[in-house]
C-alpha cells in the first residue's frame, strides 16, 4: 500500500505539473492574439526592468545639480532635457520608475487581500455580517478617493509611506464588492454544496472552495485600478503630500514644471508622458486578462 502511494505521488507531481504548464501555454497563445495586451505586458516588463537597473541605465544622476545647465531643451546629451537645477529629466524619470512600481506593489498587496476578506466574507456569511461590511464599504465609497487620501495624507503627514497608506485606505472597497459578488454565485455552486456535506469547516469552505474562484476577478479588477493608482500618487506628489525632495516623484516633477510650461514644456510634459504611457499600459494590460481570464467577456 505504502508502496503505491509513494508511486502515485510522483505521478500526481507531474501531472500537476503538466495542467500548469499547459495553462502557461494557453494564456501566452491567447495573450498573442491580444498585440494591444501584448503591448502593455511589453511596457510593464520594460518598467521594471528599468526600475531594477536604474543605477546603470540612467546616464546622469537623478539628483546632482548643474545650475549652468538649466532648463537646456531635450538634445542628444539631455534626450528629455534638464530641469530648473540642470538635473537630467531623463534620468530622473528612471529612477522615478522604481516610485511608481514599488507604489503599485504595496497597493496592490495591501488593497488586494483586504479587499477580497471583508469580500468573501460578506457574501459567505450574510445576515448582519454582511450588512455591517456592506455599509461601511459604502461610506467609505461615498467620498471621492482623492479627497478621501488628502485627508489621509494631511493627518499622517507627506512622505511616499503616507501616500501608499492613504491609497490602500480608499483602494479596497471595489474589490470587496466585486469579491462578494463573486461569493454570492460561488457559494451556491454545487462543490461547495458537496464540501458542505462532507463536513468541511467554514474557514476551509472560504480559503480552499471560494476564495480561488474570486481571485482571477480581483486580480483583473486591481489592474485595472492601477492606473487610477498612479493618478492619484502622481495628484498626492503633484500637492506635496507624495514622496519628498530630492526624490524624482513624477507628480512632483509636474508640479515643479508647471512654472516653466510656457518657455519649457519639456520640464512637466516629460514626466506627464511618462504617467501616460504606465497608466494606458496597465489598462492595456487588465482589459487583456479580463478577456482571458473571464470567460463572460470572451470575444
Amino acid at each position: 500500500m505504502n508502496t503505491n502511494q509513494s508511486l502515485a505521488a510522483p505521478r500526481q507531481t507531474s501531472g500537476a505539473s503538466s495542467r500548469a504548464v499547459a495553462s502557461l501555454k494557453s494564456f501566452f497563445k491567447k495573450l498573442a492574439d491580444e498585440p494591444l495586451g501584448m503591448f502593455g505586458f511589453i511596457v510593464l516588463l520594460l518598467l521594471v526592468i528599468v526600475a531594477i537597473l536604474a543605477p546603470w541605465i540612467a546616464p546622469y544622476s537623478a539628483t546632482s545639480q548643474n545650475l549652468s545647465q538649466a532648463l537646456q531643451p531635450p538634445s542628444l546629451s539631455h534626450w528629455a532635457g534638464t530641469d530648473e537645477f540642470g538635473r537630467d529629466i531623463l534620468s530622473r524619470l528612471i529612477y522615478g520608475t522604481r516610485i511608481t512600481i514599488q507604489t503599485v506593489l504595496a497597493v496592490s498587496l495591501i488593497v488586494g487581500p483586504i479587499g477580497l476578506f471583508i469580500g468573501i466574507v460578506a457574501g459567505f456569511a450574510g445576515g448582519r455580517i454582511d450588512a455591517f461590511l456592506m455599509r461601511a464599504t459604502d461610506i467609505v465609497l461615498s467620498f471621492p478617493s482623492l479627497i478621501l487620501a488628502l485627508a489621509f495624507a494631511a493627518a499622517l503627514g507627506a512622505g511616499l509611506n503616507t501616500a501608499i497608506i492613504a491609497i490602500s485606505l480608499t483602494g479596497w472597497p471595489p474589490i470587496a464588492r466585486l469579491a462578494r459578488a463573486e461569493t454570492l454565485v460561488v457559494r451556491n455552486t454545487d462543490y461547495v454544496a458537496a464540501a458542505r456535506l462532507y463536513g468541511a469547516s467554514s474557514t476551509r469552505l472560504l480559503l480552499l472552495y471560494i476564495a480561488p474562484m474570486c481571485i482571477p476577478s480581483v486580480v483583473v479588477r486591481l489592474t485595472l485600478s492601477m492606473a487610477g493608482v498612479i493618478l492619484t500618487a502622481a495628484a498626492l506628489g503633484f500637492l506635496g503630500l507624495g514622496a519628498q525632495p530630492p526624490d524624482p516623484e513624477w507628480g512632483a516633477m509636474i508640479s515643479n514644471g508647471r512654472k516653466f510650461m510656457l518657455d519649457n514644456w519639456w520640464v512637466a510634459v516629460m514626466p506627464g508622458i511618462a504617467i501616460l504611457v504606465t497608466s494606458l499600459a496597465f489598462n492595456l494590460v487588465g482589459d487583456t486578462l479580463r478577456d482571458i481570464l473571464d470567460p463572460r467577456h470572451a470575444r
